[in-house]
């Protein structure tokens, strides 16, 4: 799967992350491709709040000056921590676009459990509207499909709540392809967010399949590179040679796979933030590409 989508030279004054040009979620908001995810701004264990909660609440604003209008979080990430941190930093979020997530339970620190029960997944979504202190939420996610639940039973809930207007757009998390178009006969799907990077690729057909119906692809954990990335790695010769970091070249090349690709880099350091919205602007030839696409292969 080799496709090259250049990005687009931002606006002046909009900020390095909109170089990446833009992606209409769904009937919704047109946003820009690279966006912020928004796990790491919790504790140790995406569980209560940070170390310091003002440096977090810097890393969000700036976010938003270097161009971010996405912001992805979770009901799940504190729990609760991170939406409330969003709404203290940026509501009323003027130009931005918030999705969420609901469908996992949080026993404690590092532990992360599906639960697809329509009652529960109606109540996540109250208690984040409540948080992000909004009457609707942008683009609503199912975190995981809960496989003690009639999948029927777990999309029938979004498509409720889309329906009573309390969510604007309907997201899953680490699904198939198959999956998603059983959820489509319930409800329509705006975006997918599997893991997907560099070292793992395994939900290639699932890109595809979003690429071919206009479906965004929103990438956990987009930066990783593994071995690409250690001296001698393709990675690695590719960023020596345009003088930018391996993460900004695994994110570069996320961007010019897919023209419905949303990577959702997220961290804790204003440093490395601004690394990644730079990435936006990254241009890779079709010998780099190339060279990429093949380095699993080759290693």
């Amino acid at each position: 799967m080799t496709s090259v989508f250049p990005q687009n030279e931002a606006a002046e004054g909009a900020g390095p992350a909109a170089a990446a040009g833009t992606f209409r979620i769904g009937e919704g908001p047109v946003v820009h491709r690279l966006g912020f995810g928004a796990m790491r701004i919790t504790g140790p264990g995406v569980w209560g709040p940070p170390a310091d909660p003002k440096a977090a609440i810097e890393v969000l604003r700036r976010a938003v000056d270097l161009g971010v209008n996405l912001i992805d979080t979770a009901d799940a990430y504190g729990p609760g921590t991170s939406e409330e941190l969003i709404r203290e930093a940026l509501h009323p979020y003027e130009g931005l676009t918030v999705g969420t997530k609901a469908g996992q339970l949080r026993p404690g620190p590092g532990q992360w459990t599906p639960c697809g029960r329509p009652e529960y997944l109606r109540q996540q979504c109250e208690l984040s509207l409540r948080r992000l202190d909004v009457e609707r939420i942008d683009l609503f996610q199912l975190h995981r499909v809960d496989p003690t639940v009639p999948a029927a039973e777990q999309f029938g809930v979004l498509a409720e709540l889309k329906a009573e207007g309390k969510i604007g757009e309907v997201g899953l998390s680490e699904v198939s392809v198959e999956t998603i178009e059983q959820a489509r006969g319930i409800v329509e799907v705006a975006t997918v967010q599997n893991r997907y990077n560099l070292a793992d690729r395994a939900s290639d057909d699932v890109l595809r399949h979003c690429t071919e119906n206009g479906i965004g692809f929103m990438p956990w954990h987009p930066v990783a590179a593994g071995a690409l990335a250690q001296p001698g790695g393709a990675v690695a010769e590719i960023a020596w040679a345009h003088g930018v970091t391996a993460p900004q070249v695994a994110l570069a090349w996320l961007l010019q796979r897919s023209s419905v690709m949303l990577p959702i880099p997220g961290t804790a350091d204003l440093g490395h933030l601004e690394d990644n919205c730079r990435a936006a602007g990254l241009e890779l030839d079709l010998a780099e590409i190339d060279r990429l696409d093949a380095g699993l292969t080759e290693l």
